[in-house]
Formats: C-alpha cells, sequence, structure tokens
C-alpha cells in the first residue's frame, strides 16, 4: 500500500471528487453484490470511469476487477467489462488532450506501475492467457490487447512468465488462425512485442508454423500492395529472423525464401506509388538483407544467397534495380539488398556482371551504377548505395577485378569513344572537381586491387593524356601529382575528403607491392611531400591527412625492395629521424586509429554516413592500417644490422612461402584428387552394394533351383551322370521304363490272346450259323408217318440241341472273356498315354532347367568378375562342386551295384 499511496500523492488536502466516491462504492458492489447482473453493472460502470478516473480506478478496483477474472469466466459480458477496464488503466494509448494533460512521462510511469502489480502474482498472467483461448469475441480481443499491453511496458518480465507457462507461446499462436481479422491482427501485433529481444520465444514461435501462417497472411492480403497488416507481419518476421542463426537456417530449409520472390514483382508501371506500398516494399528488401546480412555466419549467408539466385530473387531484385519509376529511397534500399546478395558470392557476382541497362545500346548494370555514383547531382545515400554495390561485387572477386582493371589497360580501351567502360568513369570520378566524386572513385579503385598484387602491377601500366601537347603521365603518378597539388584545386566540397581518398588508394596499391613503392620513390618530388606533410604542424581536421601519409610512408620502407640506391629502407629511416623524428612520426602515424570517423566505419562494411563530411573511412581500409601499423612501427626503430636479418628473413621467408605455395597448390591439386576419389569410391561402394545385393538374391535365386533340381533328381532317381550318359535308365515319377516295357510285354500278350479268342470265336459262330441252317431246313421237311422213323429223327434233334446249347455257353463265356481283355487292354492303354505324357513333361521341365541353371551360372560367373575387379574377395565354389560331383558320382555307383 505504500507504493500506492506513493502513486496517489499521498493524503489529499482537501475533499475528494465525486468520482473517486463513486468508484468506491462501484468497487464495494462489485465485491459484495450477489447477483451478477449487479457486479455486470458495477463493472461496466467502472469501464465508462476508467479512462478518467485511471489512476483512481487502478488503485481501487484492480483487486476486485482480477478476482471478476477469476470467479465470472462463466460470464462473457462481465469478463469483457474487466479485461476492458484493466486495458484502460495500464495501456498508455490515451487520447490527445489527455495527452496534453499529463506529460508523458508520468504517463509512461503509471502503466509501468500498474503492469508492475498484475504481473507480481503470475497467475495473473497464466489467467489471462486461458482467456485468451476463449473463441468468444468479446473476451478473446480484449484479453489480447490487454496482454499486449502489458508486454509494452513490461516486456522481460511478462515474456519470462509466458515461457514458463506450460504451452503459453503456442496458445497464442492459435491467433494468427482466428477467421476473424481484427483478432488475428492484433494477434500479429501481441507476437510483435513477444518476440522482441527473446532468441527463445523466438524458436518457439517460427517452430509453431509462424513463417507459414505469416506469408499466406501477407499473400493474401495482396503482397506489397497490401495495407497495415502486411507491414505488421513484415515487422514479426524481422523479430523471428534478425540474429537468429536457427530460425534463419529454419526458414532457408523451409523453402521460404521462394515465397519473397512475389513480393518483387512490380510492373511496367510505377507511377502512383502509395505510401504503404513503399514503406511494405522497404520492409521486405530489409528482411532479404536480415538473410544475407555480412554479420551473419558465413556460411548461412552463402546458402541463403545461393537459394536466392536459384528462385528467380536476385534476377527479380536487379529488374527492379533497372526499371523506371521506382522511388529514390526504394532504389536506394534496392541497391543495397543486390549488394548483399552478391557479396562474396562468386556466381551471384558473375549474373550481375551480365546485367544490361534496358537502354539503347545496352549498358552494363555495373556501368549505369557507376555514372550515378560519379554525378553529384545524384541524392548523396544513392550515391553511397552505389559504391556499397560496387564493393560487394569486387569482394573476393578476383575475376571482377580483373575486369574492371582490364578496361583501364591501353590494350583494352575503347579507342572509338562510342562506349564508356567502368575503368574511365573511375577515372573521370578520381580527378573530377567533386571531392565525394574523388572520394568514391578513389575506394572504388582501391577496391579492384584488394589482396591482388597481379593487378596492383599491371595498375602501373596505365597512361593517362593529362592536356594536349603533353605526353602521358602513369596513373600513379597522376594521384601524387593531385596529392601534392592539394589547396590549389578549386573543388567542390571538402579538400580533407580527396586526399584521404587518394592516400588511401595509394596505401592499398603499394602495400604486398615492391614493384608499386619502386615506381613511386621513382618519383623524386613524392618523399620530400610526405615528409614535409608529417614535420608540419596543422590543425586538427588536417591531421587525418598527417597520418595517412606517415601510413603511406611507412608503407614505402617496409615493402621496400631496395633496388634504388637513394631510397633504399635505411636512407628513408635516418630521413625520418632527421626530419620528423621517429617519435613524432609513430604518434602522428597513431592519429588514424584515434580518430572517431576510423572507428565507425570499422564497425560494418557498408558505407554509412550521417552527412558528405564524415565519409572519410572505408571498412576494408580500416583492416589495412589494423595489419600495417604495428609493423611499421617496429620497422622504424630497427638497425641496419636487423634490417639485413629481416630481409635475409624475408627471403627465407619468401622461399618458404614459395614452398608452401608450391605445397598448397600440390595439397589442393591432391585434395582435389581426394574429392574425385572421394566421390568415385563412393560411387563404386553404391555399386559394389548394388551388386552384392544382386549376388546375395542370385545366390538365393540359385540355391533355389538347386533344391528343386535335388528334389527332381530325388523324383526321377538319377543323377547328373545318368543324364549325360544317355544309355543310362532314368527314373521318371517312380516309376521304372523297365515296368513300362513289361506292360507292353503284357499288353501285346493281352492282344494275341484277344485275337487268339476271335478266332475261336469266329470259328464257333460258324458251326453255330451250320447247326441253325440245318435246323431250318429240317422244319420244311415233310413229317415221316412212320413210327421208327420218326423215333430216330427226335433223337438225332435232342443230341442237336444239346450241341448247340454247349455251344451257345461256351461262346457265352468266350465273349466275357474277350470283353474283359478289352477292359484291360484299354486301361493298359490309357495308362502307357498317361505315363508317355508325364515322361514328356518330366523331360520338357528338366530341360527348362537345365536351360535356367545354365543362365544362373553365366550371370554369378560375371558378377565374380565384376567383384574381382572392384577388389572384393570372391570364394572359389569350384572345388567345393567337384568334391560335391564326386559325392554324387560315389552315390551313383553304389546304386548301380545295388
Amino acid at each position: 500500500m505504500n507504493f500506492l499511496r506513493g502513486v496517489m500523492g499521498g493524503p489529499s488536502a482537501g475533499p475528494q471528487p465525486s468520482g473517486a466516491d463513486t468508484i468506491q462504492k462501484l468497487c464495494d458492489r462489485v465485491a459484495s453484490s450477489t447477483l451478477l447482473d449487479d457486479r455486470r453493472d458495477a463493472v461496466r460502470a467502472l469501464k465508462s470511469l476508467s479512462k478518467k478516473y485511471r489512476l483512481e480506478v487502478g488503485i481501487q478496483a484492480m483487486e476486485h476487477l482480477i478476482h471478476v477474472l477469476q470467479t465470472d469466466r462463466s460470464d462473457s459480458e462481465i469478463i469483457g467489462y474487466a479485461l476492458d477496464t484493466l486495458y484502460n488503466v495500464i495501456s498508455n494509448d490515451l487520447e490527445e488532450e489527455e495527452q496534453e494533460e499529463n506529460s508523458a512521462k508520468q504517463v509512461d510511469d503509471l502503466g509501468s506501475q500498474f503492469t508492475e502489480i498484475f504481473i507480481k502474482q503470475q497467475e495473473n498472467v497464466t489467467l489471462l492467457l486461458t482467456l485468451v483461448e476463449e473463441f468468444d469475441f468479446h473476451v478473446r480481443w480484449p484479453g489480447v490487447k490487454l496482454l499486449t499491453s502489458l508486454l509494452k511496458q513490461q516486456g522481460p518480465q511478462v515474456q519470462q512468465i509466458i515461457l514458463v507457462s506450460p504451452m503459453g507461446v503456442s496458445r497464442l499462436m492459435d491467433l494468427l488462425a482466428d477467421s476473424r481479422e481484427v483478432i488475428r491482427n492484433d494477434g500479429v501485433l501481441l507476437l510483435q512485442q513477444l518476440t522482441k529481444s527473446n532468441a527463445a520465444i523466438q524458436k518457439i514461435v517460427a517452430f509453431e508454423n509462424a513463417f507459414e501462417r505469416l506469408l499466406d497472411i501477407i499473400t493474401e492480403e495482396g503482397n506489397s500492395d497490401g495495407g497495415i497488416v502486411v507491414e505488421d507481419c513484415l515487422l514479426l518476421l524481422q523479430n523471428l529472423l534478425k540474429n537468429n542463426n536457427s530460425n534463419q537456417n529454419f526458414f532457408k530449409e523451409g523453402s521460404y525464401i521462394q515465397r519473397m520472390k512475389p513480393w518483387f514483382e512490380v510492373g511496367d508501371d510505377n507511377c502512383g506509388w502509395s505510401a504503404q506500398k513503399v514503406t511494405n516494399l522497404h520492409l521486405m528488401l530489409q528482411l532479404v538483407r536480415v538473410l544475407v546480412s555480412p554479420t551473419n555466419p558465413p556460411g548461412a549467408t552463402s546458402s541463403c544467397q545461393k537459394a536466392m539466385f536459384h528462385c528467380g530473387l536476385l534476377q527479380q531484385l536487379c529488374t527492379i534495380l533497372m526499371a523506371t519509376g521506382v522511388p529514390a529511397d526504394i532504389l536506394t534500399e534496392t541497391i543495397n539488398t543486390v549488394s548483399e546478395v552478391i557479396r562474396g558470392c562468386q556466381t551471384n557476382q558473375d549474373y550481375f556482371a551480365s546485367v544490361n541497362a534496358p537502354s539503347n545500346p545496352p549498358r552494363p548494370a555495373i556501368v549505369v551504377l557507376l555514372m550515378s555514383m560519379v554525378n553529384e547531382r545524384q541524392p548523396f545515400v544513392l550515391r553511397c548505395a552505389v559504391l556499397y554495390c560496387f564493393q560487394c561485387f569486387l569482394y573476393k572477386n578476383q575475376k571482377g577485378q580483373g575486369e574492371i582493371v582490364s578496361t583501364l589497360l591501353p590494350s583494352t580501351i575503347d579507342a572509338t569513344g562510342n562506349s564508356v567502360s567502368a575503368g574511365q568513369l573511375l577515372c573521370g570520378g578520381l580527378f573530377s572537381t567533386d571531392s565525394l566524386s574523388n572520394w568514391c572513385a578513389a575506394v572504388a579503385l582501391a577496391h579492384a586491387l584488394q589482396e591482388n598484387a597481379t593487378l596492383k602491377e599491371q595498375l602501373l601500366r596505365v597512361q593517362l593524356a593529362t592536356s594536349i601537347g603533353n605526353p602521358p603521365v602513369s596513373l600513379l603518378q597522376q594521384c601524387t601529382n593531385i596529392l601534392s597539388q592539394g589547396d590549389k584545386i578549386d573543388r567542390r566540397g571538402s579538400k580533407v575528403q580527396t586526399r584521404v581518398g587518394l592516400l588511401m588508394l595509394l596505401c592499398t596499391w603499394l602495400s604486398n607491392c615492391s614493384i608499386a613503392v619502386t615506381h613511386f620513390l621513382h618519383n623524386p618530388a613524392n618523399v620530400p611531400f610526405l615528409t614535409g606533410q608529417i614535420a608540419e604542424n596543422l590543425g586538427e581536421e588536417e591531421q587525418l591527412v598527417q597520418g595517412l601519409c606517415a601510413l603511406l610512408l611507412g608503407i614505402s620502407i617496409y615493402y621496400n625492395d631496395n633496388s634504388l640506391e637513394n631510397y633504399r629502407k635505411e636512407k628513408l629511416k635516418q630521413l625520418i629521424e632527421k626530419r620528423i623524428g621517429r617519435e613524432n612520426f609513430v604518434e602522428k602515424l597513431g592519429f588514424i586509429s584515434k580518430h572517431e570517423l576510423y572507428s565507425r566505419a570499422a564497425q560494418k562494411p557498408q558505407p554509412s554516413f550521417s552527412s558528405p563530411d564524415h565519409m572519410m573511412f572505408d571498412h576494408e581500409f580500416t583492416k589495412l592500417v589494423k595489419e600495417l601499423e604495428g609493423v611499421i612501427s617496429k620497422a622504424i626503430y630497427k638497425s641496419s644490422e636487423e634490417d639485413k636479418k629481416e630481409e635475409e628473413v624475408k627471403k627465407t621467408l619468401e622461399q618458404h612461402d614459395n614452398i608452401v605455395t608450391h605445397y598448397k597448390k600440390v595439397i589442393r591439386e591432391q585434395d582435389q584428387e581426394l574429392e574425385e576419389l572421394k566421390q568415385r569410391v563412393n560411387t563404386l561402394t553404391s555399386q559394389n552394394e548394388q551388386l552384392q545385393a544382386t549376388v546375395t538374391q542370385q545366390v538365393s535365386q540359385i540355391q533355389q533351383h538347386k533344391d528343386q533340381y535335388n528334389l527332381l533328381k530325388v523324383q526321377l532317381g538319377k543323377d547328373t551322370q545318368h543324364h549325360n550318359s544317355h544309355g543310362d535308365t532314368f527314373q521318371m515319377n517312380g516309376i521304372q521304363t523297365e515296368e513300362v516295357s513289361k506292360l507292353k510285354e503284357e499288353l501285346e500278350e493281352w492282344k494275341n490272346k484277344h485275337e487268339l479268342l476271335q478266332g475261336q470265336l469266329k470259328e464257333k459262330d460258324s458251326v453255330i450259323e451250320k447247326l441253325n441252317s440245318s435246323q431250318l431246313e429240317m422244319g420244311t421237311t415233310e413229317q415221316f408217318s412212320q413210327t421208327s422213323k420218326f423215333g430216330g429223327l427226335e433223337h438225332n434233334n435232342e443230341l442237336q440241341k444239346s450241341e448247340v446249347k454247349a455251344l451257345s455257353e461256351e461262346k457265352e463265356s468266350l465273349k466275357q472273356h474277350l470283353d474283359s481283355s478289352s477292359s484291360t487292354v484299354a486301361i493298359l492303354q490309357d495308362e502307357k498315354s498317361k505315363l508317355q505324357r508325364e515322361v514328356a513333361e518330366s523331360k520338357k521341365e528338366q530341360d527348362d532347367l537345365l536351360v535356367l541353371l545354365a543362365d544362373q551360372d553365366q550371370k554369378i560367373s560375371a558378377l565374380k568378375i565384376k567383384l574381382k575387379d572392384l577388389g572384393v574377395p570372391v570364394e572359389d565354389e569350384d572345388d567345393t562342386e567337384s568334391g560335391d560331383q564326386g559325392d554324387e558320382d560315389e552315390d551313383g555307383d553304389e546304386e548301380e551295384q545295388d
């Protein structure tokens, strides 16, 4: 309560306003009333008073409102009123007239203090998370707004509570799927506050499918043509991706970079860009830069750069770059974005070099951009962006450096003058009367020489025609001439800026290039100029020039190969000792790194200056100063003996470096060969595994066929030797051919018997026919009247009848015997046909098996040969098979003996 008393400002001296009494009565009704309607009316009244009497409602009603949230959850209306009231108390989004009455500081303090009271009990935030899950609009929407306000006031504390709350972040992610746009949009704002500067929550939100949902919303809203909702989604995406390598990798692996391409599909008609579209596109470009920022891990940046090229995003950005009618700030940011997409990526740099502007005749994009850089009428930020783009194009790109320098060499200059080259533009900017153009051109040319000794030597060949009738002078000489003329040339802008730019170019050119040092020292005016500049006591603005002159002279000593007798190392050091003093020289050299603008430039690669006057140092040059400042200071104090020793050491080191370079080359080649061999081994291993699998499968199949073959051998009752010798007998389906022969003989016997019986039957039939005919003849004669004759004939008739009867019985017996024989013959013929068919089928199956075994043997032989070629040991089974064959032969001999 002491805190509340402090907020109230102590006890009131006079009578309290009526509003405070009303609030107290309403709080009592909320606390004591048993009817829900009464409590609801009281909370509604508190809500209406909460904006005007924010302090009083916050102090007296907060506890009661929290109690309502805990106990009256069944009534969405009273919960909505309570949440709205708490939002009005905690939020600092006041009406304009209220802001006039209260100072901003008091407002901020009040919201922060009430938030601190609310979150002191972590259960209150957990309760609020539960209410946000409610689908009822009157509960969910004010709950989202209240939680957003809490995060604005006490972000880290509320983030921590939500983070430790079970499924706290996941509950809030459901807001993005709400079909009601106002809740979804406010949910985006809530997640913006939730993800600020908290990597753990950022990761959880990302893995809760935030990227997919946000990109869907951006697409639904019309990409860059969308409203403020698109802006809010882009700001949330920046929170999730900026300085979060895990989320950046997840974004890339999820193929979400490809979904960014439609954002930059700008039509031909670029007139009338709305302010919201400019804002949206600006944020989209910044999001691309987040993924390829030079401060990201190199591997992550490189993979994103490659993905942007393969999906066509870089090509789309270059289209905007060369389009007409694009607003200046969008064009500037697009140049910066393209710069970082191509920086250090050879594929992207090569593509950028091939881009042409839609002009007649077509000009390379690099040339068009350089024309803007050296044009003093262009905006300062645009010129800085072009310089950054040129630097990124040349970063770790020796091929690009060579192409730029080649446009300055005599053999490649276009004599007709029909087209302007990059080299000509740089020289024109280097010697113009605009100091900013001088500085930009000098830095750009220095980047063309960065860490490339070959090009430093080639640039010494460049000759310039200064005026008609005068002989040409070298580029190096012209730079030193302009440097020595100093104040004599009338320039627009800072004269110090021009001299600083030229000195940075000369320091970069001469460093680690003894031939360039020799050319520089060959001009007798250069060393006196440098010593004179260093020795003078100039103002603070000129001290920077003195420091750079000391650095250039130090480089001329450190990288001196003593080829010029008058400018050997020892003589130059004696000159410094005599005219400047070693301590004074080192002090002047230290002016560079102590300068404020040096520290700013050393922070990041992009040239970022608040005004043209602050454009003094280049980021890459700060690295050179850091590298050389110490070694030059030591070199000044070394004696001649130490120099000789150092020279010997240098020579030894050079030899060693040459050896190391040679071995590096050998190792590189060996690494390449090793990599190729590894790939080949992987390929062969894969083939080997496939062949092994094939062999295993074939062996399994062969084993199956062997088993089938052995089973057939058992069924046929013969082995391979019996099959090869056609004179031996073989068994088929358990029936011997001897049995077949016996059956054939029995069949022949039955046939003979059958024919014999047929003959006998025919003979009997003829006898019966004769008897029948004689009986018929007897029946047609007259009967004898004499008793003696009749009795004799009757006796003969009886004898005939008995004989006929016997013959008929014998005939029936023979018929039955014949039918039985015919049936037996038919059965034997059927069995014979059946056996013949089975023998033919068995022969066919055996022939098929033999063909299949022959094919399998050929495949096994081929596979064994491949495995032997691959170096896989293969066991020769010939001995084993021959042993098995011998066993089979012995078994066959034993069977024959049996």
